[in-house]
């Protein structure tokens, strides 16, 4: 296989050009090269007056090495792809390993155990994706909370009600396995080499729901509405789950258990403290939304090529004399800012965009970073208690019904209360209350992002514009817990393996799912 790169293609530039180019690097004609493979695509803007496409691509032909040997371009390599093998099965237990959690982490280890012959019960104490559909809709119009059914909880995870980003730092052979299933399942086939690929929550929620139908016909028993309330153990080993439906309590026999609870589930965290699961706090972020008009990003993103392109997005950082750090976080082009709360009486958001990323305004998470320091408590729990204390603080500062605080940018850093929008209007439903964030977050959180805004604003100009809005309180940005495991995968506690972002070993929907496909490797390595 030849791979060749650095190929630069104008905006509007089509595959027989981008043939062409490739032809030309080779020294041959575009009819000689055969299938073209797009390895990566990327949008180089650093000359707004020339803004353009890059690529990556992978030809295979004859008499390869020669050709990559007297290519006149330069950037030509040769190359081999190393595809993912799941390793040999060796579990021989008559039990059938148990995933709890709809996740990514969570489907994609029941996925890859059952595509090797180990089927498996999958519990998710939501609903179905298409009745979790419904039940978000409704609490976005009216407020009414299914604390059971949510942004947070349900079939696909949080990340269903998201943009569908999936980016990632790590570098893992199992992710072109993650991006295989994803586009089998019906995701754009562009996410296999987009620079910042991204599948859009209305086209995830399909995605989920194939992925769900493939479990069921390799002999998964898939069940809603089930909740695991506890565990039974003998010899520091997992023998039974307690688990709570709407038919009654019942108790299930399980030697595997794989973990992958979500960042919110709080209560599992409880009950994995009680059953003395080693557990520890962990850093995470809070802070706010930040939306700002798309067109203005895009324009100062891309210059006057912006119409042409995608709706931009950015990626921001400062860090500060106090030691505090300020970042951009799940930004949301084209989007809208959700309420994402799971629990009576608290206020939370996140951000959403659909596939076409078409609506007036972007958001992002804009965070500091808070850990252990700021939750001193000796209980593992602290930093749980630490995101309750300020969602609540949001809920009431909304005035109850969901309804979350907000501020114009030019006034939370004016230190004055706002009293209606400017040129940008909030997208969270069920709606917002004009005030300011004051009462809502740590005074050093504020402080911070006071500092912050105009730095970010040197980087991207107009971030501190007047009329942005700032929507309260982002807590989700990842787990407050770390579920302990050895190199091995599992916990102290033998049969219990702590998968995905709840668990504290994923930031993302592809790290999620790579970590589960890990989890499943070391089950079927098990006994």
């Amino acid at each position: 296989m030849i791979q060749i790169g650095n190929l630069p293609l104008p905006v509007g530039g089509d595959l027989e050009q981008l043939r062409k180019r490739a032809a030309r690097a080779l020294g041959v004609r575009p009819s000689a090269l055969g299938e073209l493979n797009i390895v990566r695509q990327s949008i180089d803007a650093r000359n707004k007056h020339d803004v353009h496409y890059v690529y990556t691509v992978e030809v295979s032909m004859p008499e390869e090495e020669r050709l990559a040997r007297n290519a006149p371009g330069r950037n030509v390599t040769l190359t081999q792809r190393r595809p993912y093998v799941f390793p040999e099965v060796k579990r021989r237990s008559a039990l059938a390993p148990v995933v709890v959690g709809m996740g990514p982490a969570g489907l994609f280890a029941a996925l890859f155990l059952a595509r090797n012959g180990l089927p498996c019960v999958v519990l998710e104490r939501g609903r179905d994706v298409d009745a979790r559909t419904a039940d978000v809709e409704r609490f976005w119009k009216t407020g009414l909370l299914d604390p059971s059914s949510n942004v947070q909880f349900g079939e696909g995870g949080a990340g269903t009600f998201s943009d569908g980003k999936l980016t990632t730092g790590t570098h893992d052979l199992r992710i072109s396995a993650v991006l295989d299933t994803l586009v089998a399942a019906g995701a754009p086939a562009d996410v296999r080499y987009s620079h910042k690929p991204h599948i859009g929550t209305d086209v995830l929620r399909q995605v989920v729901k194939t992925m769900r139908q493939e479990l069921i016909s390799l002999g998964c028993d898939v069940r809603f509405g089930h909740r695991l309330s506890g565990l039974r153990t003998e010899n520091g080993q997992i023998t039974a789950l307690r688990v709570e439906c709407p038919q009654g309590d019942y108790e299930l026999p399980c030697d595997a258990l794989v973990l992958a609870p979500g960042h919110s589930a709080r209560d599992t965290f409880a009950m994995l403290r009680d059953a003395g699961v080693p557990m520890e706090k962990k850093q995470f972020a809070i802070g706010v939304r930040i939306e700002h008009s798309q067109q203005t990003v895009s324009q100062q993103q891309y210059g006057p090529a912006w119409e042409q392109l995608p709706p931009s997005d950015y990626k921001l950082a400062c860090h500060l004399p106090s030691g505090r750090s300020a970042f951009t976080f799940c930004v949301c082009p084209g989007g809208q800012v959700v309420a994402a709360a799971s629990e009576q009486g608290a206020v939370v958001t996140n951000g959403m965009s659909l596939r076409a990323r078409d609506g007036k305004n972007i958001n992002g998470g804009l965070l500091v970073g808070v850990g252990p320091q700021d939750f001193p408590e000796e209980d593992v729990l602290a930093g749980v208690r630490f995101q309750e204390r300020w969602e609540l603080a949001a809920f009431q500062l909304g005035g109850g019904d969901f309804m979350a605080p907000a501020q114009r940018v030019e006034d939370f850093l004016a230190r004055r209360p706002s009293e209606g929008p400017g040129a940008i209007l909030p997208t969270y439903r069920p709606g917002v209350t004009w005030t300011e964030m004051e009462a809502c977050l740590p005074g050093y959180v504020t402080e911070t992002l006071r500092q912050a805004i105009p730095l970010l604003d040197r980087k991207l100009h107009g971030f501190a514009g007047p009329d942005g809005v700032l929507t309260g309180v982002e807590t989700r940005s990842s787990s407050p817990v770390r579920i302990l495991r050895d190199e091995g995968l599992q916990s102290a506690l033998r049969g219990l393996y702590p998968c995905g972002e709840g668990a504290g070993y994923a930031g993302g929907i592809v790290s999620a799912a790579v970590d589960g496909i890990r989890v499943a490797e070391a089950v079927a390595a098990g006994r």
